[in-house]
């Protein structure tokens, strides 16, 4: 088979870029999040920055729309302790007017890391419209937002209940991180509902 691949083997289709740097980041995201609940803080959190950094390659080489990526930046850089120039960064990509539930709920993040909690706040509408996980996510953003600690607690109790009846998290990101994520913000304003569940560190979420 002259210029082709050998007799009995399939030639291999190089990856794109971007789907390296991405299985890259969600295999680091997973075990910085199981050193997490090992109870490694420092170590995970450690991780959790070249995580960070691995989703932002991803993104930026990656087609237009790809969600994920950058949720996946910010939370990571959130719940390692900081999250303000990601947060930036965010607002630079999506603008003040997403277009669905999931763009939506970046903005919200964003917002709320950067302390603007009337748009935080306006994003929450647009979460409404997806699924209920959105909206569960939303009632912990505008509790938040409005300095509500009962219904934050609340809130969080719903988002953690619901990881806790999925399977996924048997094989795949181990760690309910929503409600890590908020937490953390949580932890910032003084309003941390320390919800206690498996899939959550014993450790500090002060960020």
């Amino acid at each position: 088979m002259p210029g082709g691949a050998a007799p009995g083997r399939i030639a291999r289709i190089p990856e794109d870029e971007h789907l390296v740097a991405l299985r890259s980041a969600l295999d680091a995201e997973a075990d910085a999040q199981r050193l997490l609940l090992a109870g490694a803080w420092d170590r995970g959190a450690v991780r959790l920055r070249d995580v960070s950094a691995l989703y932002r390659t991803s993104w930026e080489l990656a087609p237009p729309r790809s969600y994920g990526r950058l949720i996946g930046m910010l939370k990571a850089a959130v719940i390692a302790g900081d999250g303000r120039a990601e947060a930036v960064y965010v607002r630079s990509q999506v603008g003040d007017e997403p277009d669905s539930p999931p763009w939506a709920y970046l903005l919200a993040i964003a917002a709320l890391v950067e302390g603007d909690d009337a748009l935080a706040l306006r994003a929450t509408d647009g979460m409404r419209a997806g699924s209920p996980a959105f909206g569960r996510a939303a009632d912990g953003i505008g509790a938040l937002a409005r300095g509500d600690a009962e219904a934050y607690g609340a809130a969080i109790l719903a988002i953690v209940t619901d990881f806790e009846g999925r399977t996924e998290h048997l094989t795949g990101v181990p760690i309910a991180d929503t409600a890590l994520l908020l937490e953390c913000l949580a932890a910032r304003r003084g309003l941390a509902a320390r919800t206690r569940s498996a899939l959550l560190p014993a450790g500090r979420t002060e960020g």
